[in-house]
């Protein structure tokens, strides 16, 4: 059931849930969490940064589109924070249903700009887009270059962005942080500022960088207006966390099929618990 960001995201909007976008970087990750939102029957978006699809190749990206049009469940296959226009196409290109173009660090007219040339463009190939407003702060690769700190999305420019660029979703910056948590500030979620925001722009909204902030706020932030929330770093976490200590039981195990089962089976209770928590089980049977 392979489809688009907005087919899935316009449900979840509708319905006050939010959609995982799970980060895969390997095939292994991406059998493990289409098994699990099979076994779970809650709606998926893959969702691949521009630096895994340079480590996966275009070859997985053929094999992740095919797998997904025989799934259960609905599956959109997105590429995460594409930085330029021309990235945009090479994600067109190589078959990916949704896209986000990030201009968030640039002058908020740049934004508008870039993000209304992607719009345009993936609208006409029936491809959704997601855009940003503001900035998530980061201690990763995957995270805005030199957004060391949060920028919290302005409601008024949220509307105007919405309505000058026509996009399908819209991440917001309402107090989470690309990969782990700093350990000097404290993991809160400005809700008063998500329900502000929500009242005023009537598409779907996105969270990005959710590791580390209160399950509670998490939970009740896709009830009252977040409908994707992207999550990388807690599945890495649980994966290799695991296959580090498979390899340390037997210094001598060396063959895939020996090591990685028990390391997708580590991811999948993770991401079990993020479908629960979003609010997303059960969810499929919607579509």
């Amino acid at each position: 059931m392979l489809t688009t960001g907005k087919a899935i995201l316009d449900v979840a909007n509708a319905h006050s849930f939010a959609v995982p976008a799970f980060n895969i970087s390997d095939w292994a990750m991406f059998k493990g969490i289409v098994e699990i939102s099979e076994e779970t029957n809650a709606p998926l978006i893959v969702a691949i940064h521009p630096d895994e699809v340079r480590h996966v190749g275009r070859e997985m990206i053929t094999g992740i589109i095919e797998r997904s049009h025989n799934a259960s469940v609905p599956i959109a296959i997105h590429w995460d924070h594409g930085a330029t226009y021309e990235q945009i196409l090479q994600a067109v290109q190589f078959g990916f249903t949704s896209v986000m173009i990030d201009g968030s660090l640039k002058p908020f007219e740049e934004n508008i700009a870039i993000t209304k040339k992607v719009t345009d463009s993936a609208h006409v190939l029936g491809v959704s887009v997601e855009g940003e407003l503001g900035t998530i702060g980061g201690n990763d690769s995957y995270a805005e270059a030199g957004a060391a700190e949060i920028i919290y999305t302005d409601p008024d420019d949220a509307v105007t962005f919405v309505e000058r660029t026509g996009v399908d979703s819209l991440a917001v910056a309402i107090g989470t942080f690309h990969g782990m948590y700093p350990a000097h500030l404290k993991p809160e979620l400005k809700l008063d500022l998500l329900k502000e925001i929500k009242s005023r722009v009537e598409i779907p909204l996105v969270l990005h960088g959710g590791s580390g902030n209160p399950d509670d706020e998490i939970r009740e932030a896709a009830r009252i207006g977040i409908n994707k929330i992207n999550i990388s770093t807690d599945i890495k976490l649980a994966y290799h966390a695991k296959m580090r200590e498979v390899l340390g039981n037997d210094p001598k195990t060396r063959e895939p099929n020996a090591i990685q089962p028990a390391c997708i089976e580590a991811m999948k209770v993770v991401a079990a618990q993020k479908i629960e928590l979003f609010g997303a089980t059960g969810k499929g049977s919607l579509y």
